[in-house]
């Protein structure tokens, strides 16, 4: 046997997050009254977008 403890990490933040990430992605698709071609070009195009707005301007 080892003499090192087992440390364990508690991860449920992230977990929590996506939770309420997903939740909320599922309403505004139901609120919006999406179709199922526009679902798709959402998932592919919104990262992308998200990505350009959050990442800090170029120098």
């Amino acid at each position: 046997m080892s003499d090192n403890p087992k440390y364990w990490r508690d991860h449920s933040g992230s977990s929590i997050a996506g939770a309420i990430w997903f939740i909320g992605w599922l309403f505004t698709i139901g609120y919006v009254k999406l179709v199922w071609w526009q679902i798709i070009v959402g998932i592919v195009v919104w990262p992308y977008f998200l990505g350009t707005a959050l990442c800090p301007p170029a120098i």
